[in-house]
């Protein structure tokens, strides 16, 4: 995780000359005029000749030829721009206002911290980004709870601990717990029921010595990411991992296991895998990405500890692995049952934030998700997902008083989705970046990393 200098971080808190601050709310209207409009609703459509209309950080209204209100910001679309839900990273470690920074001015503007966040950016942070005081994603944090200490998560030992963790974690602003690899089948199930009895969702790992089908029975509502089924479903319990992935025949009982569970949800970051497969036994692999320009912008301690990858000393050939990965996000897409695009990101090499969502959903359609499938997964999919377990405000698709979190394209992104990888502008909350805020956050950061290092 980034340590910054505590009076660089008061300094970014208190806004103080900086560049980087949060685009004050619009006092009035915000109208996004004859604009190609991608809703992202129950079915792939694009609408031509809208007008968008954002009051008070929500959606006011959409339609073709709606009167712009005196005094509003008028964006103009000249019947050629598109205008879509901006996106969601839903598996990610960042815990600074650099980082949210950085995914904002690559559209990501809803996030779940998958765990590991400090405590000061759970109090002083996170709750700056959902106000709109900072520039950045609106962030959900998980707390994670292991049995063992093998990971330096928390521990939870026997049952009878479980609720005192669970009323903590929310006391202290969690939103979800993430159950990790290592818990004890009986504190496990403690734990579930004490996040039915404090309304905390509770996601995570495949529990090794549990497994997926016992969770998701329990009522865990999320699996963290696509490889946990290689541990605690497809593989016999004690069984060693190999080179060679699962026979294809055994997917369709993974899917019925998921349709089973109507709205447990997959976290599908292909993007994750392929990042691990791409460094085993290549150390130059991290110099490349080290040499990335997109590394201007990475965390020093990210820098060292992506030189530092474990992964580089292992031995293995996980290329086959990632192509069962992406038949099984297609199978799971088909049959309806939701998927999330998370990252990891940063910390695993290679795995920058914001550019590797990116990365992630043109993985997802090579794989052969359709790009509305694979655009779903970071727009309308977290959205329904944060409504049905937290009770959120609909987000990710563009609709009456929905949260107006918008990217402003060139083109449409179910015809080239690295269309979405240019913005033109993103709105976060209601507040509007153009393309010049954008690089400038990114700018702002670099070199902020730049004068620390000097």
């Amino acid at each position: 995780m980034s340590r910054l200098p505590r009076r660089t971080c008061l300094a970014w808190m208190a806004g103080a000359a900086l560049p980087l601050r949060a685009q004050p709310a619009a006092a009035g209207v915000t109208a996004f005029v004859d604009v190609r409009l991608l809703p992202m609703d129950e079915r792939p459509r694009l609408l031509e000749g809208q007008t968008l209309l954002v009051r008070a950080g929500r959606i006011e209204a959409i339609g073709p030829g709606l009167p712009v209100p005196e005094g509003a910001l008028r964006i103009e679309g000249q019947g050629r721009l598109c205008l879509s839900p901006a996106l969601a990273d839903m598996h990610m470690h960042s815990d600074s206002a650099e980082d949210m920074a950085v995914y904002l001015s690559h559209g990501v503007t809803t996030a779940l911290n998958m765990g590991g966040a400090r405590s000061r950016f759970l109090q002083r942070t996170l709750p700056a980004l959902n106000e709109g005081r900072l520039p950045g994603p609106r962030v959900h944090a998980a707390f994670t709870v292991d049995g063992v200490p093998d990971h330096g998560h928390f521990q939870l030992r026997t049952p009878a601990q479980a609720e005192a963790l669970v009323e903590l974690a929310q006391l202290n602003g969690y939103r979800f717990i993430k159950a990790y690899n290592g818990l004890a089948p009986e504190v496990f199930a403690a734990l579930a029921q004490a996040c039915r009895r404090r309304g905390l969702p509770l996601l995570g790992h495949g529990v090794s010595r549990v497994r997926l089908a016992r969770q998701l029975e329990a009522g865990q509502v999320l699996v963290a990411h696509l490889e946990e089924f290689f541990y605690t479903f497809f593989a016999a319990p004690g069984e060693a991992q190999t080179d060679t992935p699962p026979d294809d025949a055994r997917i369709p009982a993974a899917v019925a296991l998921l349709r089973a569970h109507p709205g447990a949800a997959v976290v599908a970051d292909l993007v994750t895998y392929e990042a691990i497969a791409a460094q085993i036994g290549r150390p130059e692999r991290l110099a490349e990405w080290l040499a990335d320009p997109a590394a201007a912008t990475l965390a020093p301690a990210d820098r060292l500890a992506w030189r530092a990858s474990p992964y580089v000393a292992k031995n293995a050939r996980l290329q086959a692995r990632l192509a069962f990965l992406g038949r099984l996000a297609r199978a799971l897409a088909e049959a309806g049952v939701p998927l999330l695009a998370g990252t990891d990101s940063p910390t695993i090499a290679g795995l920058f934030p914001g550019l590797s969502l990116h990365r992630n959903l043109r993985l997802l359609e090579r794989a052969g998700l359709s790009r509305w499938q694979a655009l779903a997964s970071a727009t309308r999919e977290p959205g329904l997902f944060l409504s049905r377990q937290l009770g959120e405000p609909p987000a990710g698709q563009l609709l009456p008083g929905a949260r107006a979190d918008l990217i402003l394209s060139e083109a449409s992104p179910l015809d080239d989705l690295s269309t979405l990888e240019r913005p033109l502008g993103v709105m976060a909350g209601g507040r509007w970046f153009d393309a010049a805020a954008l690089a400038a956050l990114r700018r702002g950061v670099a070199e902020r990393y730049r004068a620390v290092a000097a």
